[in-house]
């Protein structure tokens, strides 16, 4: 049974989630698209920047609201942990596209937009299930296909790995691709993560 309480809800913090979730994937498409295009990215780098910035804003908008609303729709810790792991998401992001720039990759590794079109799935799959949030129903099959995903991304990311020792490439480009697919890898598992949260908190409300 759902917990009643007399105390109104600050419903806000649906909105401000699912406004994060459209952020994730805004900055997971920009990445897609400059990892399809690089070195001809023209100005998605600064555009992920952009998202980075939009996504921290909301982040801090929700802890904000948090440390001032007394009564709040869903548990406290699980609000704090669900902006958190959507922040992170952003952030992985965008240290992808660094990555790009700083490492100069000549041209993406097939794998790498492999691991980024993993990304914009599993984002957008997590933006529906927290535009579904308020309602607390049919969100297994959001988590269901993340964690799908995010097991495809552990295989391209292993296949990647590997292929950089087996094929006598230049050990610094390996080390440089090991950290991209890392960041990648990272970005994947943070939407696992918050679809665990998601997870948790419609059990609870249930």
């Amino acid at each position: 049974m759902a917990r009643f309480s007399l105390l109104p809800r600050d419903q806000t913090f649906f909105d401000l989630f699912n406004q994060a979730g459209q952020n994730s994937v805004r900055a997971a498409k920009l990445l897609d698209e400059m990892m399809h295009t690089w070195p001809d990215a023209g100005s998605l780098s600064r555009e992920i920047v952009i998202a980075e910035q939009e996504g921290d804003k909301i982040t801090h908008e929700i802890v904000q609201r948090l440390n001032s609303t007394f009564v709040t729709p869903i548990d406290r810790e699980d609000i704090y942990n669900l902006a958190t792991q959507m922040d992170d998401i952003v952030d992985f992001a965008e240290e992808a596209a660094d990555f790009l720039g700083l490492y100069k990759i000549e041209a993406p590794m097939e794998q790498a937009t492999a691991l980024t079109k993993v990304l914009v799935a599993s984002c957008e799959q997590l933006a529906m299930g927290l535009e579904k949030l308020p309602t607390f129903k049919d969100l297994d099959q959001y988590w269901i296909e993340i964690h799908r995903l995010e097991n495809d991304g552990d295989r391209i990311s292993r296949d990647a790995v590997a292929s950089l020792f087996s094929n006598g490439i230049d050990p610094m480009v390996v080390i440089r691709w090991k950290d991209m697919f890392a960041v990648l890898e990272e970005a994947i598992d943070a939407t696992e993560t918050a679809a665990q949260i998601l997870e948790g908190i419609v059990i609870k409300n249930s």
